[in-house]
């Protein structure tokens, strides 16, 4: 049985050992899947696992390097794909009843940028149902049911990417490639401790992937570390005819290699005072000792205010109406009744009696705040603040009533489609993660990354995990 460490090496460290041909893919791959298939079931992590595809995989990627034919740090490395990616002919239930059968004839634009560098998808990740398009009250909204945090089973993981994340933090695979609309990458990063990151809107396309709101729908990496963030980035990143809302080729490509951080400018951190209204006391210790990390090693740090205005309101109009479209054969065939959660049986009847006067009265103040966060952003490069004012809760929360806090940064950084990198920077006392997240202008994701990555040079918190075996 090989030594836990191995499965929280970073990327890095893998494709390091791989081009040098000290590790097999092929044998990493089986161990992961037989680890995958051991600890999977207790976090509810995994929708499926696809051995026959990963082993296929490994073995195809084990032929091209011991031939010389090395593709790059993402060759030969075990992944999971968030369960509203197309895999052909593997089912992709988006996480509900309805869509349990559902296959695809073809392989979403990220799956086949994955499959170009050579990385091994193990599985499909557990999902919150339909990305939480219809709203949910609780955890359990899931095909798998709830998703429990691996430094703490009776916790949550957050968001829709819940598997995502719970797969990353228990050392199931190198990665995970999850979804954001409003919160699902940086959340649960946040609460299971991990880096994750949600590139510029645009950036990466959504081809083969469910679409819940297509005005802020978008795909990102969770790994162990901003570095291997980028990795990922770089390699799913870039234009596709085949989704018309991804960014032309010159703005949507993304290169990554660190030693092109030591060429980059300085950057301007704003340290922002009004990103929540209050933290938990466990998060804000651990905040206040991020803050004094970022201020020794980003010597400009400064104070920064979110603009104020209704700007959540118009998140929550815009998403609500286009998630109503999205699922608009679901909701008037009656069908919705099969979601697992109260709350997702009956919103989407609430979210169709938006008027378009409403929705585009929503569009209206989008596009001021957009101003208003490009006159911000001439003064910063990059924005801090916690990922989260609490740390991971309970699995019998009802998150309506009580988890319902003011976010004015995840609505004003999804609605203008910024950048965000979230990533440990420490503990509770009750020993569970706490993240703090980094926001760039609009296709500046580079400064996010570079920002994050300094972070991580200074400190250690990326290297924790929690004990699984």
């Amino acid at each position: 049985m090989p030594a836990e460490e191995i499965f929280y090496l970073p990327l890095s460290e893998l494709a390091k050992r791989i081009e040098a041909k000290k590790l097999s893919p092929v044998e990493l791959t089986q161990i992961y899947l037989d680890r995958s298939a051991k600890f999977g079931p207790r976090f509810n992590a995994y929708a499926r696992l696809t051995p026959e595809i990963a082993l296929e995989q490994a073995k195809a990627a084990e032929r091209e390097i011991q031939h010389g034919h090395y593709r790059g740090p993402l060759h030969g490395i075990p992944y999971a794909a968030k369960d509203l990616l197309a895999v052909k002919d593997i089912p992709t239930t988006w996480g509900a009843k309805p869509y349990a059968n559902q296959t695809f004839h073809y392989d979403a634009t990220v799956i086949e940028h994955l499959n170009r560098v050579g990385a091994i998808l193990i599985g499909k990740a557990a999902m919150i149902e339909l990305a939480g398009g219809m709203g949910y009250r609780f955890a359990s909204a899931s095909l798998q049911g709830s998703a429990k945090n691996p430094w703490d089973t009776k916790c949550w993981t957050c968001g829709s990417s819940s598997g995502s994340a719970a797969i990353v933090a228990a050392g199931l695979a190198a990665f995970a490639i999850g979804s954001e609309t409003w919160g699902s990458i940086i959340c649960p990063s946040a609460f299971c401790g991990v880096s994750g990151l949600r590139p510029t809107y645009g950036r990466v396309s959504r081809y083969g992937a469910m679409a819940l709101a297509p005005s802020m729908d978008k795909l990102g990496p969770l790994a162990r570390s901003a570095e291997d963030c980028a990795r990922i980035f770089a390699s799913i990143a870039g234009h596709d005819p085949k989704d018309r809302s991804t960014l032309p080729i010159d703005k949507a490509a993304f290169t990554y290699s660190p030693s092109m951080e030591l060429k980059a400018r300085p950057l301007r951190v704003g340290w922002l005072t009004n990103a929540w209204k209050q933290l938990d006391s466990g998060v804000a210790k651990a905040i206040l000792a991020a803050e004094k990390v970022v201020r020794k090693h980003f010597a400009s740090t400064k104070a920064a205010v979110l603009p104020e205005g209704p700007f959540e309101d118009a998140g929550n109009i815009i998403v609500a109406a286009e998630s109503a479209a999205s699922f608009r054969t679901l909701i008037r065939s009656g069908r919705v009744s099969e979601l697992t959660d109260p709350l997702g049986q009956i919103a989407g009847y609430v979210n169709e009696q938006y008027s378009a006067a409403d929705y585009l009265r929503a569009l209206s103040v989008r596009e001021i705040l957009q101003k208003q966060m490009e006159a911000l952003f001439d003064s910063f490069d990059v924005l801090v603040a916690a990922a989260q004012p609490v740390p991971a809760t309970s699995l019998e929360t009802n998150l309506e009533t009580d988890l319902a806090f003011p976010d004015p940064l995840g609505g004003i950084g999804n609605l203008c489609g910024l950048p965000a990198l979230s990533v440990p920077c420490g503990f509770t006392e009750k020993n569970l993660p706490v993240g703090l997240q980094f926001v760039g202008r609009a296709g500046d994701d580079f400064a996010v990354i570079k920002a994050a990555r300094t972070f991580q040079l200074h400190t250690d918190w990326h290297r924790k995990h929690p004990r699984v075996a």
